[in-house]
Formats: C-alpha cells, structure tokens, sequence
C-alpha cells in the first residue's frame, strides 16, 4: 500500500518544542496533513515513554502502533557530544525499534551517557558515534540508526563545525549498518547525489518538527506493507519500486543554505565567503559555514549527476504559505488556518491538495488566487531568499524565472 511517513519529530518533552505536541492532537495533525505513519518522537524521556505506553496501541506482528487511526513508529533522536581522534564532535542520530521491549533497554544504556529527563532530546556525552552504534545493535539487530540532518553546521555528521568528512570516519565498521541518511530542510537529493561516498544509502526527509503545522513539511512516500521490519528492509536496499520519493523543501528555504552570520545580517553565496577568507565583513569573526558550501566542499561529481538507483523527489511550498500569499496575511494569522481547515477538509488533506488533486478540481471550490498560487508551486515558479546561519529564507511565489535554474547559476558560480 501506498503511505507517507514522517519519521523523526518530537515532542512537549524537547527544548523550543510546542505543549500540544502530544498523542491526541499529533494524530488529528497528521491526519490534516496527510501522514499516515508518523515518528513517536522523544522515547528517551521517561515522561513521554509513560504517554506512548498510555496511549499507543501495539498492532500485531508489524512493528507499529496506532492511536485514533493514525500509525506510529518508535522513534528518537539523540545528540552525540564526544572526543576522537584530539578533536571535538557534535551529531545528531535518530533511533528507531520495533518495540517498547526494545527502546526500555536502550534507554537503560543511554542513560549511563546523561541525563535522559533532561530533555526529549539528551546530551549523551562521550558516546561516539560508532560506539553508539555498537551497543545499540548489540541491543537488536531491528533497531534503524538514521543519521540527523546530515549537513547541519552545528550537530550534524558533516556539520561545518563539528561534523566528519565521511561516514566511515564517524561509524567504523558499522557504517554499513547505517539504515539511511536524513538530508535535513537546507539539502535535497540532487545536492547529495553530488557525493558518491552516499550513493550506498537511502536518502530521507522528515519534518524534524517542533509544532503541530510543521508535521510533514518534510517526508517520504512507500509503496509497501506497512509492516517496521518491511520499511527498514526497503530503505537498506534502497528499493526504488517500494520507496517512490521524498517530499521535500526548497532547500534554499532553510535556515542553512548560505553562508552568514545572523546578528551582523550578512549573508554570503559560498563564491563570497571564499572572497572574504570566510570572515565576516562586519565583525571580522568566522562566518558559520552552510550547506551548500560544505557540500561544495566534500562533492566529486557536478548538480546534473544523477545515480543509477537514486530515489525520486518532489519540493512542496506549504499550503499555509500559498493561502497566506494569495491573500496578502502572515502565514500563522486566524484568517489562514480558517481556510486552511476549510480546503483540507473538502480534500482529506494538505498534501492531497498540493500533490494529487488538479487545478480543474481545485478550481471548483478554491479561490482562482490560492489555486494559482498551488499550480505555481507545481510549475517551479518561485523565487527565495536563501536562509543563513538559522534564520529560515523567504519564499515569494509567482512571477519568477525557475528557482532550479537560479540554483544553476549559482552552483557555476
């Protein structure tokens, strides 16, 4: 069957997260968004494990759980803090079981490393990145291991500033074990195709949402048994006829794009930071490195290359955005997410409306300016602002020469 998973959230229980990220309304939010099997999030946190056991039904022989007909995966993410080799690293991994039989003995284990009520997310520090790997698997050969948003500057495996320069470095003998790779808001598939030490991998995309509206704005769509053990086995062969694509953000949209430095609003395509010697024009400090540049950095192959079994994509603009444009409101106004709800309602949900449901259907019951606005997306007719150094880039939608050929240039630059 065909479904759109999210797998990797958090909960109330994370630092910055929203209080209604519990199990009642992250159920009735996926169902508006349109994912059908979505992350638990944060069962590391003994608080938030105490609300899954309460709430998530197990569903037999599959891996899976289930609350108010949405699906759920055991999941969590963790942050790797660690010495090796005289230098410091910083990354991120998310966790995935089959089973609280399961997640109860990692938890056991991680918590020699820190303080899991801390937050949703812990610290755990001193466990390497292979050394978290080695125990986990000696845990359960079905636990995944899905590197976070792998080109994140700050806590990520290739992060500019405290991340390694190949996967091997960071997992040993058991980066062959590795179930897949997040590419995180600031990275698509095309900008990871120019790495062949990834080709090896499944690439996945997932929301990484702290609040309710942002469940999905990243995600991936099977076409398979939704069965935990089926979804792993399809992600480590990278099975194209099972895992159809991604959806994905512009990624000159997040909020590490370019180069730049926040507080000094300097933000740098990666052909100026080199002309700057990667200082910052305004207070001679080293300006934070982004993605596309420390993609640049570890590439051997062009933006055109692409691999023989590399998995499709799509970018999505959300449906809050093109309501909010079409109607000249901010996104997060009352008056947007009224008919927001209105839309999602007549079509079961935001991403059947972005993605399956065409402009003649959409145009019967939708105004003319948000349809427009929707079939402006399809077509690429966009333009942005890149995001820098955590501030997200601004989206403008209509009237604008294709943002993949402004990608082009950029790149050429």
């Amino acid at each position: 069957m065909k479904f759109v998973a999210d797998l990797h959230i958090h909960s109330k229980y994370s630092r910055a997260a929203s209080k209604d990220m519990e199990i009642p309304y992250l159920s009735n939010w996926a169902k508006l968004k349109g994912v059908d099997l979505l992350a638990s999030g944060d069962f590391t946190h003994p608080g938030w494990l105490g609300e899954l056991k309460e709430y998530l039904i197990p569903i037999e022989e599959t891996g899976l759980f289930s609350y108010n007909g949405v699906k759920f995966i055991l999941s969590a993410e963790v942050s790797n803090i660690f010495t090796q080799n005289q230098r410091n690293y910083r990354v991120h991994n998310i966790i995935l079981a089959p089973t609280f039989k399961v997640i109860e003995e990692v938890n056991q284990m991680l918590s020699g490393y820190g303080n899991l009520a801390a937050d949703g997310r812990p610290v755990l520090g001193g466990l390497s990145c292979e050394s978290l790997a080695k125990k986990l698997f000696e845990i359960s050969e079905d636990i995944m291991v899905i590197p976070a948003h792998i080109w994140t500057p700050w806590f990520s495996l290739f992060g500019s500033k405290s991340g390694f320069d190949s996967i091997k470095e960071a997992f040993g003998k058991y980066s062959g074990k590795i179930t897949a790779l997040e590419t995180g808001l600031s990275s698509d598939p095309p900008m990871n195709w120019r790495v062949s030490d990834l080709d090896k991998y499944s690439l996945v995309s997932n929301s990484d949402s702290h609040s309710l509206s942002r469940l999905g704005r990243e995600a991936n769509v099977f076409d398979c048994e939704l069965n935990y053990w089926e979804i792993k086995k399809v992600l480590e062969q990278k099975d194209r006829t099972k895992f159809l694509y991604t959806i994905e953000f512009f990624p000159e949209e997040g909020k590490y794009y370019y180069d730049g430095h926040r507080n000094c609003g300097v933000r740098f395509a990666p052909y100026e930071t080199r002309e700057n010697s990667g200082i910052c024009p305004a207070c001679n400090r080293t300006l934070t490195k982004g993605v596309l540049h420390r993609v640049d950095e570890l590439a051997d192959r062009d933006l055109e290359f692409v691999p023989e079994k590399a998995i499709g994509y799509k970018h999505f603009v959300s449906l809050e955005e093109i309501i909010a444009q079409a109607r000249g409101f901010k996104a997060s106004s009352k008056k947007v997410k009224k008919e927001y709800l209105e839309i999602v309602g007549r079509y079961q949900s935001e991403f059947n409306v972005l993605n399956n449901v065409s402009y003649k259907e959409l145009i019967k019951t939708i105004p003319e300016a948000i349809v427009q606005g929707i079939q402006q997306v399809r077509d690429r007719n966009i333009s942005i602002s890149p995001g820098y150094d955590g501030k997200y880039g601004t989206i403008k939608i209509g009237n604008q020469p294709a943002i993949r050929e402004k990608r082009k240039q950029l790149v050429l630059f």
